[in-house]
């Protein structure tokens, strides 16, 4: 049936007799799309047998849900994701800025244009992706924002204070047959959350003192931090007690979850016609200083280590690796470990130092995070007697210089002069590419540098191995 041809209530009736609630409507496109063995929630990573089969009981049973979780853990792609479970498109009374049900209105104004207009009222139909509302919620949210307000040109038309049609209608009525998402609930005002869950429960409000009985057709979702949707938080009960399922969410629980979920938020740098790779030692060590920062005593664990760390991380080292293909004429971007320095800024700004920062600064507890990380993936990669010929080789006095400035092809003198180098560099990269190689070099020294079989120092902003 082609629904842009049905614009007259007249003509709906002809097809439809029977218009499903919000909870009916995501409750049969879920079990349509299980039964199908469709993907569901398809960009959530690491939810699969812990958040997605709670969120999926919770639709089934057409309950309000409260998301709680740590900063980074995927709470509004949740939200954003339950739109899926919508139709593409539903018919609404044309005009009704609460998107009324033709076959059950609500609204007192279309009520009384039925009476009027009949099976000629115009019918409009709306996407999905209107169909979903969100606030943030803030200490100066209102009663007006949320549930509305006097409109005071209605009065001066001539309506009276204690006409539903005089109403302005705020967020939640504006949600109606749609969901209304909240995150950060606790930071709402006491007297607003009492507003909310009156809304929840009893759908009724008061708005300048008159009561207000609408039956709204609205699913309700928020978001909060554990610390806070507590008994000693900011929540009050009653509004706690109106949500029907709790939903926890959690951080990767392993770094290739965390790699995955870098791979697909990252932002694709413009290359400017240049190839680029970054070999998987250098998305591990990435991972895996966001995993040693969620562990880390120097760091607080209060409201947790967003995944954004990795992701920008990840985007920070790919920008100090084209800055250098720029500068050198190189023709692939591959990060190096001397690239991981230009992660800090990025890292730096994520995390909230224990102790106010007083007995280590920033910059230290970053280093000293991809310094651990590096040293995690080169042991799971090599074992140090695995590579006795390298470190031989530099005992008995040959050196390497390193540094992000150096071009790849001066690497590769060390592939032919130190026995034992190439094919460790196989067992990671191409070593046929230059800048994979070089990559590789750089990290097979640091990791013997970390496992104490090598020294370093700096010299004129280049690192000396030896």
């Amino acid at each position: 049936m082609d629904i842009e041809k049905i614009r007259k209530l007249s003509e709906l009736r002809t097809h439809y007799k029977h218009m499903p609630t919000v909870r009916e409507e995501m409750r049969n496109n879920l079990i349509r799309m299980i039964t199908n063995k469709q993907p569901l929630f398809r960009d959530l990573k690491g939810y699969d047998d812990t958040v997605i089969p709670q969120i999926i009981n919770a639709i089934m049973c057409g309950h309000n849900m409260i998301i709680l979780g740590e900063r980074g853990q995927g709470k509004s792609r949740i939200i954003r994701g339950l739109m899926d479970l919508f139709d593409e498109y539903i018919p609404v009374l044309a005009g009704c800025p609460i998107h009324d049900n033709p076959l059950n209105p609500v609204c007192a104004d279309c009520k009384k244009n039925i009476v009027i207009h009949g099976d000629d009222l115009l019918i409009d139909w709306i996407p999905r992706d209107r169909r979903l509302v969100e606030k943030l919620a803030t200490s100066d949210v209102s009663t007006a924002d949320l549930i509305g307000e006097v409109d005071p040109i209605k009065i001066s038309e001539g309506r009276t204070l204690d006409d539903e049609t005089s109403i302005h209608f705020g967020l939640v009525p504006r949600a109606n047959r749609g969901l209304f998402a909240i995150n950060e609930l606790p930071d709402l005002a006491e007297k607003i959350q009492v507003a909310l869950f009156n809304v929840m429960e009893e759908r009724d409000m008061q708005i300048k003192g008159f009561p207000v009985r609408l039956p709204l057709d609205v699913m309700i979702v928020a978001s909060a931090n554990p610390e806070d949707y507590t008994s000693r938080g900011r929540i009050i009960t009653p509004l706690k007690d109106r949500f029907d399922a709790q939903i926890k969410t959690h951080y990767p629980k392993d770094r290739s979850i965390e790699i995955e979920i870098m791979e697909q938020e990252a932002r694709h740098l413009p290359l400017n016609g240049l190839k680029s790779s970054v070999p998987l030692f250098i998305k591990e060590i990435l991972a895996e200083m966001t995993l040693q920062a969620r562990n880390s005593p120097d760091i607080s664990q209060h409201s947790g280590v967003s995944c954004r760390a990795t992701i920008r991380s990840y985007e920070a080292i790919l920008g100090s690796a084209l800055r250098r293909c720029l500068e050198l004429g190189e023709k692939k971007v591959v990060p190096r470990i001397t690239d991981i320095e230009a992660t800090f800024p990025s890292i730096a700004g994520k995390l909230e130092l224990e102790y106010g920062g007083k007995d280590r600064k920033e910059g230290e507890v970053v280093e000293e995070l991809a310094r651990r990380a590096t040293k995690v993936v080169f042991d799971e990669q090599f074992k140090t007697d695995e590579l006795t010929s390298i470190i031989n080789s530099f005992n008995n006095g040959i050196g390497a210089v390193v540094s992000q400035s150096i071009p790849s092809a001066e690497y590769l003198d060390g592939l032919k002069n130190i026995p034992g180098l190439k094919d460790a560099v196989k067992s990671l990269v191409n070593v046929e590419c230059q800048a994979e190689a070089a990559s590789a070099i750089e990290f097979i020294l640091e990791g013997l540098h970390l496992s104490n079989k090598l020294n370093k120092e700096t010299l004129n902003g280049k690192f000396v191995y030896k």
